[in-house]
This record gives C-alpha cells, structure tokens and sequence, in this order.
C-alpha cells in the first residue's frame, strides 16, 4: 500500500509538472504567433516603401497573407495549448496536437524546398531574369513595377548595378537604345518614389553623378543579412518548441484520467 501510495505521489508530481512544462512552451507559441502576427500587419501597413514592393507582387502579397495566417493560427494554438494544459482538457489537447502537428509538417516541408531551391536566390538568377524580362517602366507588367519599387525603394540599379540594363534585351529594344537606365535606377531627393529626381535627361544617359551606381543584390544582402540569420534561428526555435509541445500534449493527454 505504501508503495502503491508514493508511486501515485510521484505520477501525480510527473503530471503536474508536464502540465506546467506544457503551458510554459505553448506560451512561447503564443508569443511567436503574435510576433509573426505583427510582423504580417507590418508588412501590410509599413509606409517605407515595403508596401509598395508587396503590393506590385502577387506572390508577396500572398506571402503576407500567408504570414498573418500563420501568425492568427499559431496565436489561436498557443492560446488553445495553454487552456488545455490547465484546464487538463483531453479533447483541447488532441485539438491542439494535431494541428501542431500539421503546421510542423508544413514547416518542414517549406524549409526543405526552400534548401532545394536555393539556387534560384543566386545573383547569377537574378541578373539573368532580370535581362530576360525588364520592360522599363511598364507598370502593367507585374516584374518590372517590382524592380522598379525596389531599385527606387532601396537606392540601387540593377542586379549588380547600372551595367546590367547593357544586356537587358527587352528594355534596349523598348527603348530604341536612347536610355542607358531606366528612370527607376535615377537618383531622387528624398530616395523614394515621391522624390524628385535629380537630373532625369543626365540620368538617362548614364551620367554617374545623377544615378544609383550601387547593384540591389549587395545592397539588399547587406541590409538583410542580419535578419535572415535571426529568421533562421527563430525558425529552428519555434520547430523545436512545437517539438516538446506535441511531446507534452501527448504526455499529458496520456497521463489525464
């Protein structure tokens, strides 16, 4: 009996601090799906240019779209995981197990992709779709408004500068060969797209003092370098939470009378 006794003691400690360890880590989810949530709205409604570039691309706007789901959806299981470790609720946790386990799958899927085709984020792919398809400043053309947000948003010409537009075969042919670079690579005064610019003619004709000489792909590379890195840590950080947290919620739901 006294075996029996501590044994039930020592199950009942172990449950109790699975449900404290539970809701520790769905707290953590929760937290990263407000962020993501954040980070979403940001997206949408930032004035510095980011909305500009996310509006010209459907595949960035479905991305932000995809971001605040994600971030909604991790905000709701956090919140889902927490109440049903408390309330040690069997039916909230297999709720909350399955659909973590769907959004882990989906998360490793799009990290393994992302590591397959991660020559398409190469300069050599850019510098060649950019000479394959830039029209200048035909905004009815998707591509092309995207370039021409970014090179004016981020200050910069081209892929690895104003060089480029030399072998741009649809932008010479448009132009007739009277532009060296498109109005987009021109320097403004402030450097956004309200700007004024500076000399357009003399930009036009390729005049260095009147136009951005720095390409997009270092200058975005150094301005993100430090995200990406961060992005990718956190990444890894929130598959390991939901890890533990499948664990814990099967633990618990095992563990519940």
């Amino acid at each position: 009996g006294g075996v029996f006794c501590r044994w039930s003691i020592m199950e009942g400690d172990c449950l109790s601090c699975m449900k404290y360890l539970m809701f520790v880590f769905n707290f953590f989810i929760f937290l990263g799906g407000a962020c993501l949530l954040g980070i979403g709205i940001w997206v949408m409604v930032d004035p510095t240019g980011f909305r500009e570039i996310v509006a010209a691309n459907p595949l960035l706007l479905t991305g932000a779209y995809i971001l605040l789901a994600m971030g909604g959806l991790l905000f709701l299981l956090g919140f889902l995981g927490c109440c049903g470790a408390v309330r040690e609720n069997k039916c909230l946790l297999l709720f909350f197990f399955l659909f973590i386990l769907i959004i882990f799958l989906a998360e490793l899927s799009a990290a393994i992709l992302a590591f397959i085709f991660r020559e398409n984020l190469t300069r050599e792919f850019f510098t060649k779709e950019l000479t394959k398809h830039y029209q200048g400043n035909n905004d009815t053309d998707v591509f092309s408004a995207t370039w021409n947000s970014v090179m004016i948003t981020f200050g910069c010409c081209g892929v690895n500068g104003p060089e480029d537009f030399k072998f741009a075969s649809v932008f010479r042919l448009l132009t007739l060969n009277s532009e060296e670079v498109p109005e987009a690579c021109c320097r403004r005064e402030p450097q956004s797209r309200d700007g004024v610019l500076l000399s357009r003619e003399e930009c036009l004709m390729g005049r260095s003092l009147f136009l951005n000489k720095q390409g997009c792909y270092t200058v975005i590379l150094n301005t993100f370098e430090t995200y990406v890195y961060l992005a990718g840590a956190l990444a890894i950080g929130v598959l390991a939470i939901e890890l533990f947290a499948m664990i814990f919620a099967m633990c618990l739901f095992r563990g519940i009378q």
